[in-house]
């Protein structure tokens, strides 16, 4: 594996497992398209819609035979681009999985009621990304975020947690000077900004000194507290209650287990798919899973744990 030139944050300790999480968590990137082409994307273009429709039923089928709790946290490309969004949204929540979605935020206001309607409920976060390439009104982005932040919360199944909606941005160099009163603007709206490192060649950007300075003082990647991690040798659940999913069905432990195409699990259609019933030790130097930091799937200090 590549190393990593970036300082990482210091390994956590104790190195003891964290109990099972109750819930699991299935990060799924349902497609690879996208309606923007940032700059600064590392992501592969490519539209197969033919083969996203027919694969429908067959993703549901597969959601329907994880036991337990679980939460699917869809992204892509954009997923609203995705011909059956709508579809297995409302599939996942017949099956009474939670709902999470990381969007651009670009589509209209219809289009996302009918997602939230689709959810029955069951929504547990929205990611929204503010892409300044393409979003020139800030103010409009603003309050669409806290319209749409009102409409999941008044939907909400009362026996479930209260969803939460926050705002990413790239910290690209372009971006640094606008962080500051970026956060302040949605902060002012009642909403949680993130910012997330760029990377280059699936690597997180070299930053001078004074620019790690300052994306720490906004909370670091997610308001995880550094802008990179290191876990390796600790022991971890993903692989068991957290993995990656992709459009075509392939299950990786994690995703820098993808990024570097190991520690594949297979074809989740298949009927034989299978989880790990124990967590495993880190492989790598640089983790960027901020759902397992988050959800204290691996040992961190207690002001790492939050909403991911």
């Amino acid at each position: 594996m590549k190393p990593h030139s970036l300082p990482l944050a210091p390994r956590s300790v104790p190195s003891a497992a964290t109990p099972r999480p109750e819930e699991g968590v299935v990060s799924w990137n349902i497609n690879t398209a996208c309606n923007y082409r940032c700059s600064y994307c590392t992501q592969r273009f490519k539209d197969d819609r033919g083969r996203w429709l027919r694969d429908t039923p067959r993703f549901l089928a597969a959601f329907a035979r994880l036991d337990g709790a679980w939460e699917v946290k869809l992204s892509g490309g954009e997923p609203f681009v995705h011909p059956t969004l709508e579809e297995l949204v409302g599939g996942l929540a017949a099956q009474g999985k939670r709902i999470g979605i990381v969007t651009n935020l670009s589509s209209n206001e219809a289009k996302l009621e009918r997602f939230v309607a689709a959810a029955d409920g069951r929504l547990s976060m929205i990611s929204a990304s503010l892409h300044l390439e393409y979003v020139d009104d800030v103010a409009s982005f603003v309050r669409k975020a806290a319209w749409l932040a009102t409409q999941i919360a008044a939907a909400r199944r009362c026996e479930l947690p209260r969803p939460s909606l926050h705002v990413t941005c790239v910290a690209t160099r372009a971006n640094l000077p606008r962080l500051e009163d970026l956060r302040r603007r949605f902060g002012d709206a009642g909403l949680t900004f993130k910012i997330q490192p760029e990377k280059q060649d699936r690597e997180v950007v070299v930053y001078e000194p004074s620019e790690r300075a300052q994306l720490i003082a906004l909370g670091g990647h997610n308001l995880t507290g550094a802008i990179a991690h290191d876990f390796e040798g600790q022991p971890c659940w993903s692989g068991s209650r957290y993995f990656i999913l992709d459009d075509e069905g392939i299950a990786y432990r994690c995703y820098p287990a993808r990024r570097y195409r190991i520690e594949r699990m297979g074809s989740f259609f298949a009927e034989d798919f299978r989880l790990a019933e124990e967590p495993s030790p880190c492989l790598y130097r640089y983790c960027n899973c901020t759902v397992p930091i988050a959800r204290r799937m691996m040992p961190v200090a207690p002001s790492l744990e939050g909403e991911a």
